[in-house]
């Protein structure tokens, strides 16, 4: 379990196709904090270390995971977001993030600010009912709350911090975003479904 609140980023330095997916290695010095066979949330998605040395380390996305997210469209030189997973006796911020992709969305607009980015994000009409006003949102694995949402879209303000902290000040208008829903939505959802046969 991941809590959105990414510690570094790190950067694509080789991509490679392998038997029923994708291995990527990312440059960071982060590494030293990863071990072999742990999981490490790379721009919201949940991926097991496979490899590392002191500033770098590999991991494997299956095909599953490749059709879910834009992982399959990193190049090297990209920017990534990344997480550890919290730990049992972990300060809990952020919110509940488990690093499993529901869709992907696009940054449909930025907007400068006096202290930090409004970013407009279009969204998949599957993911738009998890969207509430001061809800929490998961978008590329950091931990954000929606300002203002509307049919298939919705408005987040990053501050200077997360600026910081993560690749949202690199990112342009139509690039793609990884898009997680506040898990107690999905849950909300399904009983209702369940309710609503009985």
């Amino acid at each position: 379990m991941f809590t959105g609140l990414v510690e570094t980023t790190g950067t694509i330095s080789k991509t490679e196709s392998a038997a029923e997916g994708r291995r990527l290695r990312v440059e960071t010095a982060f590494a030293t904090d990863l071990a072999v066979g742990k999981s490490v949330a790379v721009s919201g998605v949940c991926l097991t270390v496979e490899r590392r040395s002191d500033d770098w380390f590999e991991a494997f996305a299956t095909e599953e995971t490749l059709g879910r997210t834009y992982l399959s469209d990193l190049r090297v030189g990209d920017a990534v977001n990344l997480e550890r997973p919290m730990p049992a006796d972990g300060r809990f911020d952020g919110h509940v993030v488990k690093g499993t992709v529901d869709a992907t969305g696009t940054v449909a607009g930025i907007r400068e600010q006096a202290e930090g980015v409004e970013f407009v994000f279009d969204v998949p009409n599957s993911f738009a009912g998890y969207l509430v006003e001061k809800g929490a949102v998961a978008v590329d694995g950091a931990s954000l709350t929606v300002a203002d949402y509307g049919d298939r879209s919705f408005t987040v303000a990053a501050i200077p911090e997360t600026l910081q902290l993560t690749t949202f000040s690199e990112k342009d208008v139509s690039d793609p975003v990884h898009l997680e829903a506040d898990v107690l939505a999905k849950y909300v959802e399904r009983r209702l479904a369940v309710e609503v046969a009985q």
